[in-house]
């Protein structure tokens, strides 16, 4: 395997399977050494630069204390503080902070400009989330569900369901088919991913023998799942004018108590979160309100607070996955 060493991670495709499962084992070792309070400070020194175009929880607290513990620092530009495609050029951006910084982050909505900002700078590129992909997410995935079945990630079975066309259900898709896993998404179909991306995914799982399957049925979906993926239906920068059909049309979809446990016996719930599971979020009280429903929306509270729930894992496997890739593309190690 070529190092990682200088090489931007904006899409799955950037990694091969083998890189993927490097990134995991490296991870898995910074992991034990954080939680044995031995951990080898490696980037003492270096300095990452976090572009913020859309609002971030995990994602800014995984790369500010990963830069912590490893020694070095960051700086934060948002919407305020950065000029980004406003006064300032995408391209002049990269080259300007990739004169000062080892890494750049980009979390924003179009996937053109994190790979923009790729091609112009001298230093690697990481898509912390983009409308397209969540390749940082897949890792900490990835990363939680091989801890949890306590098996290879090509012996387990998963599914997506709610919206399949936004970032996660691309990203699933793909990444499953790089890795060779049996992955299902279970979506209406006017939600599924792009047609283009479904081609590429089958093309690639030619190639790696993953086994893909869409499907319009919720309990095809989960049926001998071992975990089941969901993500939120709707955001504050939509027009509520567009929530209630979505919702109405995800209904079906909704993970509740019957649905888990059409999937596999003792099968865990997941989610990148923030996740709507009752109405004490502003978001979440206004779409429940708009639906007539309460409980929660992508998921009920019950299924959340309960013991199949493994989201907060989840959530901290963002910080060692985040350590991983730093020093992969940063050092080459």
């Amino acid at each position: 395997m070529k190092t990682l060493q200088g090489r931007s991670f904006t899409k799955e495709t950037d990694l091969s399977a083998a890189e993927f499962h490097y990134l995991l084992k490296l991870a898995i070792d910074l992991k034990k050494q954080t939680k044995s309070g031995s951990e080898l400070q490696r980037l003492v020194g270096k300095s990452v630069a976090l572009i913020f175009e859309k609002t971030s929880t995990r994602t800014r607290a995984a790369f500010e204390v990963a830069m912590t513990q490893q020694g070095g620092s960051s700086t934060v530009f948002d919407s305020t503080s950065a000029q980004l495609g406003h006064k300032e050029s995408i391209a002049d951006t990269a080259k300007v902070l990739s004169r000062m910084y080892d890494a750049i982050m980009f979390r924003g909505a179009l996937q053109e400009t994190v790979e923009e900002l790729a091609a112009n700078s001298t230093v690697p590129v990481i898509n912390g989330l983009t409308d397209q992909f969540h390749p940082t997410q897949m890792l900490a995935d990835l990363l939680t569900m091989q801890e949890s079945a306590k098996k290879p990630l090509a012996d387990l079975k998963f599914c997506y369901l709610g919206d399949a066309r936004n970032n996660m259900g691309n990203s699933f898709l793909i990444t499953s088919a790089i890795l060779g896993l049996t992955f299902t998404i279970g979506a209406p179909k006017s939600l599924w991913p792009d047609d283009a991306l479904i081609a590429q995914a089958n093309q690639i799982a030619e190639k790696t023998g993953a086994k893909l399957n869409l499907t319009q049925s919720p309990t095809d979906a989960v049926k001998d799942a071992e975990f089941v993926h969901t993500d939120v239906w709707v955001s504050m920068g939509e027009p509520k004018s567009v929530w209630k059909e979505r919702i109405d049309k995800l209904l079906p979809y909704q993970v509740n108590k019957e649905l888990m446990n059409s999937a596999a016996k003792d099968a865990k719930f997941m989610h990148c979160l923030p996740a709507f599971h009752d109405e004490k979020t502003e978001v979440g009280l206004a779409a429940a309100q708009l639906a007539g429903i309460s409980g929660g929306l992508e998921v009920t509270d019950d299924v959340f607070q309960s013991n199949a729930n493994i989201a907060f894992d989840q959530a901290e496997n963002r910080l060692h996955t985040t350590k991983a890739i730093l020093i992969a593309t940063i050092l080459g190690e």
